[in-house]
């Protein structure tokens, strides 16, 4: 019975990779990223900033990457679409409760303890959420889409930590290409 809940939550988290984040429509990005693009990366920046916030970068990473689960049963819901349709924190544990209900029990208290944290774990997380939706829109901004220039400059507004603060000045300034600059050689 605990092996075929796990497998089929296994199989919801699956629908994050086909779940668009539909606030990118908006900006006319026909096929943007998907939640669970957007979850990856925002745990490895969820375990920079813990690391540099001094929290612990492993609980954090960890939250980051279940942080959007419930999106495989409500869908990505942009701001626009959250100003009519407000989702409370008692309805998220609720979606969070039911996805996992048929799993062994140490398998829900680890989910939900992942998902358990304290106040300022919840800024380097929303941060990090921030942070990694600032880079996407940087990356779409350099591929000719210039529209979402205007998002860095608001995400940035909204940053707590201090951590967060300077890598949002710094992407701003490079082109999301230059991590490969200097790898290429040109024979």
């Amino acid at each position: 019975m605990g092996e075929d809940s796990i497998v089929r939550y296994f199989f919801e988290a699956g629908m994050l990779k086909r779940t668009a984040r539909s606030g990118w429509w908006a900006e006319g990005i026909k096929h943007p990223e998907s939640v669970a693009d957007h979850s990856f990366r925002t745990a490895i920046i969820a375990f920079v900033l813990a690391k540099t916030e001094g929290a612990d970068p492993e609980k954090l990473c960890t939250a980051a990457v279940f942080h959007d689960m419930l999106e495989a049963r409500l869908g990505d819901m942009n701001k626009i679409a959250s100003r009519y349709v407000h989702t409370t924190e008692e309805l998220e544990r609720k979606i969070e409760a039911e996805q996992t209900e048929a799993m062994p029990a140490e398998m829900r208290k680890a989910l939900s303890a992942a998902l358990k944290l304290s106040e300022s774990e919840k800024t380097i997380l929303k941060d990090a959420d921030y942070l990694e939706c600032a880079i996407q829109a940087k990356e779409y901004a350099d591929a000719g889409n210039s529209g979402t220039m205007r998002w860095v400059g608001i995400i940035g507004k909204r940053l707590k930590t201090s951590s967060a603060k300077r890598l949002h000045s710094k992407l701003r300034t490079m082109k999301s290409n230059s991590w490969w600059a200097g790898l290429k050689r040109l024979e």
